[in-house]
């Protein structure tokens, strides 16, 4: 008897542990975010003489909106730029894993 109680265990955690694998993935967001971002720092309001890179770190609150924590870049007209366009705005994507933040490379271009 003990061993058909067993048995009967194993068989449970195999079946649940198989169906708790079986679930479906989540859908990786990051390109959709990158092109929401990128969409809010389209059309700067001067002139951009040459390439200007800059990496972001940002954090997402539980509204899903952006918080800006830092910018690394030369420019403090371009900190304040960022910061500005990014800072509290909210996705349309809801973010998978908001418990720990991104960096986020950013380049923009001069106009040709």
């Amino acid at each position: 008897m003990k061993t058909i109680k067993a048995l009967l265990l194993v068989v449970a955690i195999a079946f649940s542990s198989a169906l708790y694998a079986n679930d479906k993935p989540t859908k990786d967001t990051s390109s959709s975010i990158s092109e929401e971002i990128g969409q809010l720092l389209k059309n700067p309001s001067f002139t951009v003489e040459e390439d200007i890179l800059a990496n972001v770190k940002v954090f997402f609150n539980d509204d899903n909106e952006i918080v800006v924590l830092t910018v690394s870049s030369e420019s403090e007209d371009i900190d304040s730029y960022i910061k500005s366009r990014l800072n509290y705005k909210e996705l349309s994507k809801d973010v998978n894993n908001k418990n720990r933040y991104y960096i986020v490379p950013v380049r923009i271009t001069a106009k040709q």
